[in-house]
């Protein structure tokens, strides 16, 4: 864009030379080495050695030539990328206090956005938002959705059978409607083209996603100066959008929270209906608590849709491609539960749709450089695509080597989840990798690393995100079989597993037949209580 390369032009020729200068000095009193790592060309590190549209690529390459935990450097930033899961543990999870920061970018005060809690610096604020989490997104709180999960599970099955070319539609309506029923109390009417709250979150996203495009994030971390330029200056004319995203950003904070609060009646077991309304039934509502929790809510709905619905997506090319997996996952459940829906009580039972959701997971992570989704907020400039990276805090040594105060720290998921050590043949989509011998489920310790992130930066809502995709994984392979679609002709048409960007990676668009296997199933299904 015009904008992007006036910002590109100033910082280059009036900048770069003194700013890069001062933030490459190290201050390392030690002298201990840095990380290994490719070779720094003057100014510009390693920008012009990067795969920019598949980065995770380069540095899985850089892992072979300089080992699991490598130095890069780009515009002057210091940048450490971990590509083993002993590192990331290390580092992230042993040693949190020193990489639980996150980069400063003051575009997201100017446009309303710094509320969410993947983007809080670490402090005060984050470790309020990370307790309301816990107790409303935490692991005993999101089992009390189980008939929510499975309700939303079985209108989407219908859905794929009635009307399967829509698919990536009735996914993202599964994780979108189940996410905003669970925070609010809000039933989504079917469809949801016409929602309010749903079309006003997808018209921020938008925005944020214009005037916080890679580049332009980059040199405004880079020259913070530059978003104090005014609206009329060249380059500069996005800032007039910030009042007006600013306001959409009020309204998707407040209005569906008062919507919450309306809906207070308790449930016939005599729990709160909803997340919002639980928080407000504890008792602590002051303006400022109540604040937290509105940000709380809008990080978890807008952080959560997405992500559910690319996994899913996954899950479901992984399953078009591979027929024997769907039909022993299917022999599974009719062993288990007859021709009667399966439910969180027979999970412990159903060891192979385990299985197939680690995999899922491990496949294709959705985010391959560590949660969560950068969203456009960061750096495509700095090569920090497709994950937010944690910063550290202070100067830190690890096994001889120095990471300097203020480097960014990316986990190369994508690295990891290739391991051959761990995972032999890793490219190959293989359930039984996670069984043992005798069929039972794996103690596998990278167990949901790959899509949930580490430390004090680990994913708040997990715990819901697992059950929403435990509900929908069984409800499908229990009810329905994927096949090729077929051409006029009656050929199968090719699928060729492709990816495509976004906030998370997601299979390209693939046609697909879905057709009912189990008639009492799908009956009970419909039957389900479905949202006015």
């Amino acid at each position: 864009m015009p904008s992007d390369l006036h910002l590109t032009l100033y910082g280059a020729i009036l900048f770069v030379p003194l700013v890069l200068a001062w933030r490459s000095a190290s201050k390392n009193s030690n002298l201990l080495p840095l990380p290994p790592g490719p070779r720094l060309l003057p100014f510009v590190g390693n920008a012009f050695d990067i795969d920019v549209s598949r980065p995770w690529l380069t540095y899985t390459h850089w892992k072979e030539k300089h080992g699991d935990i490598v130095y890069s450097r780009v515009l002057g930033q210091h940048i450490i990328i971990i590509n083993s899961i002993e590192v990331a543990r290390e580092l992230l999870d042993r040693r949190s206090a020193i990489y639980s920061d996150r980069p400063f970018i003051q575009a997201n005060e100017e446009f309303g956005t710094s509320f969410n809690t993947a983007y809080l610096p670490y402090g005060e604020t984050l470790r309020i938002h990370r307790k309301l989490f816990h107790q409303t997104f935490g692991a005993e709180a999101s089992a009390e959705y189980r008939d929510l999960y499975f309700r939303r599970a079985y209108e989407l099955v219908i859905d794929l059978i009635n009307v399967p070319h829509k698919l990536e539609k009735h996914l993202e309506l599964y994780s979108g409607s189940l996410i905003i029923t669970a925070i609010y109390g809000y039933e989504t009417p079917p469809g949801a083209d016409g929602d309010p709250l749903i079309n006003r979150t997808r018209e921020a996203t938008e925005i944020a996603k214009r005037v916080l495009a890679p580049e332009r994030a980059a040199l405004l971390m880079a020259f913070p100066f530059l978003g104090h330029l005014p609206s009329w200056f060249p380059g500069a004319s996005d800032r007039r959008l910030a009042p007006y995203c600013r306001k959409l950003v009020r309204q998707m904070l407040d209005e569906p929270f008062e919507i919450g609060k309306a809906k207070m009646t308790m449930t016939d077991d005599g729990r709160p209906p909803s997340i919002v309304a639980k928080f407000l039934d504890a008792g602590d509502t002051s303006p400022a608590q109540e604040e937290f929790m509105k940000g709380v809510a809008v990080s978890g709905f807008v952080g959560g849709t997405e992500t559910t619905a690319s996994t899913l997506h996954s899950f479901m090319l992984a399953m078009l491609l591979h027929p024997e997996v769907q039909s022993r996952a299917l022999a599974e459940v009719n062993v288990v539960c007859g021709d009667n829906l399966p439910s969180f009580e027979h999970r412990p039972s159903l060891p192979y749709i385990e299985a197939i959701c680690r995999e899922v997971l491990r496949w294709q992570p959705i985010v391959p450089l560590g949660w969560p989704p950068c969203s456009g907020y960061l750096i495509d400039l700095l090569m920090l695509k497709k994950g937010l990276p944690h910063r550290t805090s202070q100067d830190d040594v690890y096994q001889g080597y120095f990471i300097p105060k203020g480097s960014m720290v990316l986990v190369n998921e994508w690295a990891i989840s290739r391991d051959e050590s761990f995972y032999p043949d890793a490219s190959r989509f293989d359930p039984e990798r996670h069984l043992t011998a005798e069929g039972k489920l794996k103690d596998d310790p990278l167990a949901g690393h790959f899509a949930f992130g580490y430390g004090r930066r680990i994913c708040p809502g997990r715990h819901f995100a697992e059950l929403s995709l435990w509900a929908a994984m069984v409800s499908i392979l229990s009810t329905v079989r994927i096949t090729k679609a077929k051409d006029l002709e009656g050929n199968n048409i090719p699928v060729i597993p492709e990816y495509t960007a976004g906030l998370a990676m997601q299979p390209k668009p693939f046609a697909c037949a879905i057709t009912s296997v189990n008639s009492r199933r799908e009956e009970y299904m419909r039957a389900a209580p479905r949202a006015d």
